[in-house]
């Protein structure tokens, strides 16, 4: 797990000398069953790639859609994905669970 943690510190700080302001999003609690675990993360670069995973689907979605909010505004943000829709619907992201995202926003002065 150290590589991949590693891998993301590094591209927290690429996209940082590049001046870029990012959102970092941290599982914090999950209850359930659920794609992603506690401490799972995910950067979100708005017109980049996504380095990371907080598990996909539609729940991923939502984590991505407040990443882009918190970039705009700088103020972090707790995500809550319900993943326990009933199972004969459409949505593919019914795990079962729910977890607890934070989302915060990472600017260049918060790695120098």
């Amino acid at each position: 797990m150290k590589h991949k943690d590693q891998d993301l510190h590094q591209e927290i700080l690429n996209k940082a000398e590049e001046g870029r302001t990012i959102a970092l999003a941290t599982v914090v609690s999950t209850k359930g069953s659920v794609p992603r675990k506690t401490g799972a993360k995910m950067l979100v670069d708005p017109g980049h790639e996504l380095v990371g995973t907080v598990g996909g689907g539609c729940g991923e979605g939502e984590v991505i859609a407040i990443a882009h909010q918190v970039i705009e505004t700088g103020k972090p943000q707790m995500v809550h994905v319900d993943l326990t829709e009933d199972i004969l619907s459409l949505s593919p992201a019914v795990c079962g669970g729910t977890m607890e995202v934070f989302v915060e926003a990472i600017k260049r002065q918060d790695v120098e």
